[in-house]
Order: C-alpha cells, then structure tokens, then sequence
C-alpha cells in the first residue's frame, strides 16, 4: 500500500469511493470540503493507492490554527478491515504534527457513527455526546406564518 498526497488525475476514483460509502448528502458535502481543501493546503489531502496503482481510500484535512480536522475518510469496500483506513489516519496524524497541530477533531453525525469505534481504537475519545443545531431559515419561516 502506497499512500500519497492527491493528484487532480485522482478526483474520479476517490469520487468513486465516496460513493460506495456515503449518502448523497455526505458526497456533495465532501465535494465541497475537498475543493476547499484542495485550494489551501494539497498535503492535507491524501489517498492509499493498492500494488496497481488504483486509488483504494482518501483522508482529507483541514486545520484552523493548531487545530487538525478531518472529514471524508473513505475506504474501498474491498479494501475495508485491511489497515488502511488506520494508514491513512496516522499519515494525516504526522502531516498534522509537522505543520503544528497539537488537538485533532473529529465529527462524528448520522452518516460516519459506524466509524466511532474504529476512531477510539486509534486512541480519539469522544468529548461531547451531542451536536445541537438550529436551522435558521426554517425557524423564522415558521415565526413570520
């Protein structure tokens, strides 16, 4: 397994993965952090590539100070259980740790759940039990009849 940072030449492939592994909205949102990312900072944006060569899983990063987040990790299905969702994580982790990053965050909603006990295997804890939030339009619709 072969990890390296993202190529232009890899958007079909992981966009492939991420559909296999995500509802439609989690993939527009994905689309619209990696393009993001893309522009700010590559190295933050990393994919496992098999023995052939094919793109088998995608890690994408962002930071805000010395705080690392990361979103759309995504694994093959063929290629889930083999270690390289934990390959993936640890490169980001050491990207993270050169560019100064002391605390990682990790959200965790409706879509990556199945995912917690894979993230506290790798040694996260999970720092608050609920994510409120409010969505503005509909409540002052529902204030102005």
């Amino acid at each position: 397994m072969r990890l390296r940072s993202f190529q232009l030449s890899d958007v079909h492939s992981v966009i492939q993965i991420w559909q296999m592994t995500a509802n439609h909205e989690q993939e527009k949102e994905t689309l619209r952090v990696l393009s993001e990312q893309l522009g700010r900072d590559r190295d933050l944006v990393i994919v496992a590539e098999n023995g052939d060569g094919r793109v088998v899983g995608a890690i994408v990063g962002t930071m805000d100070g010395s705080t690392g987040f990361f979103y759309c990790l995504a694994v093959h299905p063929d290629y889930q259980r083999k270690k390289v969702g934990t390959m993936l994580v640890k490169a980001l982790e050491a990207r993270f740790v050169r560019k100064g990053v002391k605390r990682i965050w990790i959200t965790v909603d409706k879509g990556t759940e199945k995912l917690l006990p894979f993230y506290q295997y790798l040694g996260y804890t999970n720092t608050c039990s609920t994510r409120l939030e409010k969505e503005l339009f509909t409540a002052l619709r529902d204030r102005t009849g």
